[in-house]
């Protein structure tokens, strides 16, 4: 069995997120960002369900701009397999990336 574990970039949990100034979202410029604490947990399960010997293989997917690489880099380390970038410069959305 292969396991397919969905990762999101972003901003760090640490960070104070501030409005922009026109009140139409959140300024991104010069801010941290990470893995989302929750995909996070999923890829350390993955690993453990790996390490009890019922997958064979866990593939991280993200879809995002090219920095995404570095979310899946830290799946990678964390003991995933391999890893995919749907590499696009539009804003995504939850419901358009599903």
């Amino acid at each position: 069995m292969k396991i397919l574990v969905p990762v999101k970039r972003v901003v760090d949990a640490n960070v104070k997120v501030r409005v922009k100034a026109d009140g139409l979202g959140v300024e991104l410029a010069n801010v941290k960002m990470a893995m989302n604490p929750f995909d996070e947990i999923a890829v350390e399960e993955a690993i453990r369900i790996k390490e009890a010997g019922k997958a064979e293989e866990i593939i991280v997917v993200s879809v995002g701009p090219q920095q995404a690489q570095e979310t899946l880099r830290t799946a990678l380390a964390m003991g995933a397999d391999r890893a995919i970038l749907v590499k696009t410069d539009e804003q995504t959305e939850p419901l358009g990336v599903a």
